[in-house]
């Protein structure tokens, strides 16, 4: 039963969500624009024209992405009346902004897209990017979306002639945040997750680089990655991740470029 047939309820964070979410994760590596981070920004309403903090809107985008989050999981619709109400409530004159910008993350991070199913009334759907179907259950029985991060490993293999060295894919990773021997809130250990789980659900393969001494190891596409989508596919969704990056986050505000001119 989709929950915009049941009371509405307050929205409450869930537990797993409570990590920031990288913006970044398909930073320079990925040749998405770096400047997708909204903790630069100040940013104006386009309803009324009012300035919303940096904090404001970094707070209001997360709330956001955590109660969609909750929806993919649950297999829910959601609409425009019901985040108005249960999430930004007293700021709803911020919702194109705060929506745009939390869509453009949460697309970016778990390749998951919000897609407006009725435009009348403003209702959508969250479903998994280009048909990978990646997701890793949790101890709670729910699945994390992660394909967000097997489109930028994807992407650098790609980027490599069709084969990544570890060392590159694991120096990509820990400039978003995303360390090897670290327990991430959303990944997990990435070197299991990578070397492991993806490995072994066919999305990537891992193996020793032929006649290499001391022995070093590379990424390549799995067979199921070429099953589920393509290497066309891929660019195309990275070349859309940047086009709506520079629709979802307005350049800096007058005031905010002369407090930047000043502080240089």
């Amino acid at each position: 039963m989709s929950e915009l047939s049941k009371p509405e309820e307050d929205f409450h964070d869930p537990g797993e969500a409570q990590c920031p979410v990288n913006v970044q994760l398909l930073g320079a590596e990925a040749e998405v624009p770096a400047s997708a981070s909204a903790s630069s920004l100040t940013v104006s309403s386009v309803a009324t024209g009012e300035f919303l903090a940096p904090e404001a809107l970094k707070e209001m985008k997360a709330n956001l992405i955590k109660f969609l989050l909750l929806k993919y999981l649950a297999k829910e619709l959601t609409s425009q009346a019901e985040i108005l109400k249960k999430v930004l409530r007293d700021n709803q004159e911020h919702f194109p902004v705060v929506f745009s910008q939390a869509s453009h993350c949460l697309e970016l991070v778990c390749g998951v897209e919000v897609k407006e199913v009725d435009p009348r009334e403003h209702i959508y759907i969250m479903v998994p990017n280009l048909g990978l179907t990646c997701d890793v259950m949790l101890s709670s029985g729910q699945s994390m979306p992660k394909a967000g991060l097997l489109v930028l490993i994807l992407s650098l293999i790609m980027q490599n002639g069709d084969r990544a060295p570890e060392e590159k894919v694991w120096g990509a990773l820990s400039r978003l945040g995303v360390c090897v021997g670290s327990v991430h809130c959303v990944f997990g250990e990435p070197r299991t997750l990578l070397t492991h789980v993806w490995v072994q659900e066919g999305y990537l393969e891992y193996r020793q680089v032929p006649y290499s001494y001391p022995a070093r190891y590379e990424f390549l596409w799995g067979p199921r990655a070429y099953a589920e989508t393509s290497k066309r596919e891929v660019m195309a969704f990275l070349l859309r991740i940047k086009e709506r990056a520079s629709r979802a986050f307005p350049p800096l505000s007058a005031e905010a470029a002369r407090e930047e001119d000043e502080a240089a």
